[in-house]
């Protein structure tokens, strides 16, 4: 889903919202056609008031407010030069004569391991129609751009060729939508045991599911590309020498009671496999129904103790609330147990309209200093990634406190804006796919001129 303007973002446009703790910096509040609050040329006073340190005169230890006496410039708006001492969010707040609040202004001061990095949103699990979903690879794209997404995967069950075939339409379309291959990796069979592994490879150059010469191979590694552009994968090797393997891993496995040996091979495998593509190694949807919890409870606590995973899948791919409910708890009994792993929100989304009530439930935010592949892998590996739930009207975030209100302020006061550019390149996208040759052409023009604005947006809005 994309998030909404308010009328406080209608009426001022602030900027930079976000900047470094300890840097002095200068927030400009520009009036933008609201009705006029502040009179140029009159003096004010503003306080700047941390939101976490309460009033300073219920709590004087703690309280933060710092007054400062500034003169409304000639548009009907502030500069205000401050330095935050703090990561945290702040509130730049106008009084009148009287002493009362005219307005406030929320801004955010983070700390230097957060300089540099652009908050992107993002789904790592998806489906087009070259497996159960609905629409094309390039239809797609353009529906999820709209959607206010800056990087997504297409995650097709035992094909990487649709998110291969997605990126080579787009190559030479200007956008700023990063579109990161990927697949959900499914294997056979193991001598007649049953693996039933969903694996998400993210970003890895080359398809895991075509390791393996099985009944897809032929569309999936032979007729269709099986790795990025200028990678060679690996050889694949017969059904039978795959099962071999995996017979001889099973055996040197350790499992606990209640635990089968053969899913936790190939598992650990796939997972192995997808690092050495150079991917992100998702484990999705746990606590999916499927006739049953998709994976035992013995078996998730194994796979999550020995956490051979990447990032865990903690929110995405049903509405009820045994599946994003029971994944979150634990991660959070996880995180006390001093368990630690990254987690990701994605929809498993089966089709990209807004007409299907599970398009648009999850995503991620990531923290990085580039809306680029690996950037993107490392920075979800180094923990800077924030789980989002939309199933609701009232959004809620997943991930390590400090991050978790960083996003909510982000959210809040960025996003919304955000969004509306992502807007109007999606439907440019779309219209690229599936337009006549003349509207096309048009398109492309149109992506060409609007190219660059995200990044000059995020320069604008977040400080270095």
């Amino acid at each position: 889903m994309t998030f909404p303007m308010t009328d406080q973002l209608l009426n001022y446009d602030v900027f930079p919202l976000v900047f470094p703790v300890g840097k002095e910096v200068t927030v400009r509040i520009r009036p933008t056609g609201g009705r006029p609050e502040f009179i140029p040329g009159k003096e004010y006073k503003v306080l700047i008031c941390a939101l976490e340190g309460g009033k300073p005169y219920d709590y004087p230890s703690s309280g933060d407010y710092r007054e400062k006496l500034l003169v409304c410039n000639e548009i009907g708006g502030f500069d205000v030069t401050h330095t935050y001492d703090s990561e945290q969010q702040y509130f730049i707040r106008v009084l009148g004569d009287d002493g009362r609040r005219i307005n406030q202004f929320p801004v955010y001061a983070v700390e230097k391991d957060l300089v540099g990095r652009y908050p992107l949103r993002g789904d790592l699990h998806m489906h087009t129609n070259c497996s159960d979903g609905r629409q094309t690879p390039e239809v797609v794209c353009g529906m999820y751009r709209s959607h206010g997404y800056d990087f997504f995967a297409i995650t097709d069950h035992h094909r990487y060729y649709p998110s291969v075939r997605a990126m080579e339409f787009y190559k030479d379309i200007p956008t700023e939508f990063t579109i990161v291959p990927g697949e959900e990796v499914h294997l056979p069979d193991v001598h007649g045991k049953e693996a039933d592994a969903h694996i998400v490879n993210f970003g890895g150059e080359y398809s895991i599911n075509a390791l393996v010469r099985d009944e897809y191979f032929g569309e999936a590694g032979e007729k269709w590309v099986r790795a990025m552009p200028g990678v060679t994968p690996p050889e694949a090797d017969t059904v039978e020498v795959w099962q071999d393997k995996m017979e001889a891993l099973a055996e040197k496995t350790e499992v606990p009671e209640k635990v089968d040996k053969i899913p936790a091979a190939v598992m650990k495998w796939a997972f192995s496999e997808i690092r050495k593509a150079g991917g992100l190694a998702i484990f999705p949807h746990p606590c999916w129904i499927s006739d049953t919890m998709h994976v035992p409870t013995a078996f998730l606590e194994y796979i999550m103790e020995n956490q051979d995973f990447d990032a865990f899948e903690v929110l995405g791919g049903e509405r009820y609330y045994e599946h994003n409910g029971f994944q979150v708890i634990r991660y959070y009994e996880d995180k006390a147990k001093g368990r630690r792993y990254p987690i990701v929100g994605s929809t498993d989304s089966h089709s990209s309209y807004e007409s299907n009530d599970g398009a648009l439930i999850c995503s991620t935010i990531v923290f990085s200093p580039e809306n680029e592949r690996k950037a993107l892998i490392g920075s979800i590996k180094d923990f800077y990634s924030v789980a989002v739930d939309t199933i609701s009207k009232e959004f809620r975030l997943v991930g390590d406190n400090r991050l978790v209100r960083l996003s909510c302020f982000l959210i809040n006061n960025y996003f919304p804006r955000h969004d509306e550019l992502c807007r109007e390149e999606g439907r440019l996208m779309r219209i690229c796919a599936v337009g006549t040759e003349e509207e096309k052409a048009d398109a492309v023009k149109q992506l060409t001129a609007m190219n660059g604005r995200m990044k000059k947006f995020m320069d604008k809005y977040i400080s270095k």
